[in-house]
């Protein structure tokens, strides 16, 4: 967890940039991306020099290169503000751009990704007090590393810049624990951003099965085959390539697609899990939109096209976690029913995991819900299980503060009791399960509220006579009193 003293470092650099003349908070990240990186190639550097010290022999996979010494973090950093400007714009940056064709040669995601990447600090002075403030920043364990770069993306959520949200890291945790990734999944996020859902599962592997680490061949898939990426922002891809080469995960796939254009013509029945929280623009135009996408559901809601994507990327067996507009649980367009149908019937719906609608605030609004659902061609499950969320841990104003009472580790706690204990859950309860038919019945609405019973106060209904009669009694004990206070007062 990253502490409040780490906080205000960063909260510093940020305030440097700004007041240095960067103001787009996506420029901002990606400056402080580029400089963190090029620090991370220089402990790399030492890391391999070390152990070639101890075992005597050749430095191998080192990032530099003999007479490369002046481009390391370690070595600009103590020169004058000047020189430091003209190495790191006319040399270090360069070979930054280049440095992707040594992990995988010109056509690898971060090659292509790092072709457009600028350099953009204005001034030698801002340059020398940003890299002067990180190196102030300890970032030899992973797991700070990770958390600062978080902190540091959460920057996005609080500007609405350019409408890139993140989805709340505790919001990513819970789905992956929900799903528990395994070491041989393969899996994909197809709105990735910048990679926070690929980034989650990867430390819930590292932290649950740490063979994924240590045998050879879960190794080779973790860092080359497990994780998958795509997005049409370029800017984007820029950020997510870094974030998970800072997080420790040399190969993943993070390319750039077009999703619900494209469609899921070459990855049909490729990944084993899925986590998503896409973007929902409201309509796309029949010509732009997939035509393998539109036969799963006749439909230009991006809503329905990312689910049906979905559905085609997903393997049989192949499970989902993602995040809908509440708008896809109830719609009554045949589309929505069409797809609701399909979920419940054709695949195994798992569950619905509704969220306070507060829980993107504060750049949006809306209610959302989680599906879970597992890609099985033939049904089965014959319930559906319900959480109603009424607090995350948070505010749900635009302050989005801590709070006490999140209902997350209950979720997690009864997720795994959905089989068992939950089916004799009361519909009064936060969390119950649904039968299929009843389901079916209710022409596939998902809201919990179609569901959901209120139990209320019982309220002692008594005949109109008797309470006349007490009435009565009332006016006959206040006429006397008045009397006894007249006698009282002479």
């Amino acid at each position: 967890m990253i502490t409040g003293d780490l906080k205000n470092k960063i909260d510093r650099v940020w305030d440097a940039f700004w007041s240095g003349g960067i103001s787009n908070p996506m420029e901002v990240i990606e400056q402080i991306t580029y400089l963190l990186f090029i620090r991370r190639l220089d402990e790399l550097q030492t890391l391999a020099e070390s152990k070639a010290r101890i075992t005597g022999e050749a430095i191998e996979n080192a990032p530099f290169q003999p007479g490369q010494d002046f481009m390391r973090w370690s070595q600009f950093k103590q020169v004058d503000p000047e020189q430091m400007f003209d190495q790191v714009s006319d040399q270090v940056f360069p070979f930054l751009k280049t440095y992707g064709e040594r992990l995988g040669g010109p056509e690898s995601d971060y090659s292509q990704h790092m072709r457009d990447a600028r350099f953009t600090i204005p001034t030698p002075a801002l340059l020398a007090k940003v890299v002067d403030m990180l190196d102030d920043i300890p970032m030899a364990n992973r797991d700070t590393n990770g958390d600062l770069y978080e902190y540091l993306l959460s920057k996005l959520s609080q500007s609405g810049t350019n409408g890139q949200f993140r989805t709340p890291r505790h919001i990513i945790k819970l789905m992956v624990d929900m799903v528990a990734p395994q070491p041989t999944d393969t899996i994909c996020d197809p709105a990735c951003g910048t990679a926070g859902f690929l980034i989650g599962a990867s430390e819930y592997v590292r932290g649950h099965h740490p063979e994924a680490l240590t045998d050879q061949q879960l190794r080779h898939h973790y860092h080359h085959e497990m994780f998958h990426g795509f997005d049409f922002d370029s800017t984007m891809l820029r950020i997510a390539s870094m974030n998970m080469l800072l997080h420790g995960i040399e190969g993943a796939e993070v390319q750039y697609r077009d999703s619900l254009s494209e469609g899921a013509a070459d990855d049909e029945d490729s990944y084993s899990l899925v986590l998503a929280n896409p973007p929902f623009a409201g309509s796309l135009d029949y010509e732009s939109t997939s035509k393998d996408l539109q036969q799963v559901v006749k439909t230009k809601k991006t809503e329905l096209l990312f689910l049906a994507l979905f559905l085609k990327l997903l393997q049989a067996g192949g499970r989902a976690a993602v995040i809908v507009p509440d708008g896809v649980l109830f719609g009554g367009s045949k589309a929505h029913k069409t797809l609701r149908k399909m979920l419940v019937e054709d695949q195994q719906l798992d569950a619905v995991v509704k969220l306070p609608s507060g829980v993107f605030k504060p750049y949006a609004g809306v209610s959302t819900a989680i599906l879970f659902f597992t890609k099985t061609e033939s049904g089965s499950a014959e319930d559906v299980w319900f959480y109603d969320v009424r607090s995350d841990g948070f505010s749900l104003d635009d302050k989005r503060s801590p709070v006490e009472g999140s209902d997350l580790p209950d979720v997690l706690e009864r997720w795994g009791q959905r089989t068992t204990s939950e089916k004799d859950r009361a519909r009064t309860d936060q969390s119950f399960c649904v039968p299929k038919s009843e389901i079916a019945e209710q022409d596939y609405d998902l809201s919990i509220n179609r569901y959901k019973e209120i139990e209320y106060d019982e309220v002692e209904h008594r005949p109109p006579l008797d309470i006349i009669a007490d009435i009565e009694s009332l006016d006959a004990e206040i006429a006397q009193g008045m009397t006894d206070l007249k006698a009282m007062l002479g």
